[in-house]
């Protein structure tokens, strides 16, 4: 039997939803025999694989490289989650929204309040330019299906995967459903 191709990925938010991942103690164990982990910060796969079964998408877009990746994930998964309420709502990194301009932002913690060395971020290819809005990932991509909760529990993400392995689809229910 194959097994299932599986990517995670964090964009803006903490990796609080990839310990809850880890934190399914052993059934990773038995979920190792389903699938194959290509691309994840917990492995050392540098660029995003062609032809993945899942992903699970972790935090919400909030620069230029965040909305490339997602455009990548999206052209080369079958299936795409947002994993965790920054992925579904932009929660956290989202509360930068109402305070405008990110460049305005960025002058008057880096310059303008500098105690040494006053110089704004902006080595192109290592600081990602940030977006004027952060958003969740769906107003990015397409995205079929959500896992919500800050972090979303153990059993919340293995009982997602579990139905997905096994039916082909996820249905969420009850306090699964809860956002936060």
């Amino acid at each position: 039997m194959d097994r299932v191709k599986v990517a995670t990925v964090w964009l803006g938010g903490c990796s609080g939803c990839h310990m809850s991942f880890l934190d399914m103690d052993e059934f990773l164990i038995d979920l190792a025999e389903k699938i194959q982990v290509v691309y994840s910060p917990i492995a050392d796969v540098k660029e995003f694989p062609e032809s993945v079964d899942v992903t699970l998408v972790e935090g919400s877009v909030a620069n230029e490289d965040h909305i490339e990746l997602c455009h990548k994930i999206r052209a080369s998964s079958r299936v795409v989650i947002s994993f965790g309420d920054c992925a579904v709502t932009g929660n956290v990194p989202a509360m930068r929204n109402p305070l405008g301009d990110p460049e305005k932002i960025l002058q008057l913690v880096y310059v303008d309040r500098a105690d040494t060395h006053p110089i704004a971020p902006k080595e192109a290819g290592i600081v990602p330019k940030l977006v004027d809005r952060v958003r969740p990932v769906h107003e990015e991509i397409d995205v079929d299906y959500f896992i919500p909760g800050c972090p979303p529990s153990a059993s919340r993400i293995k009982e997602a995967l579990t139905n997905l392995l096994e039916m082909g689809e996820t249905h969420l229910t009850g306090e699964n459903l809860r956002f936060g």
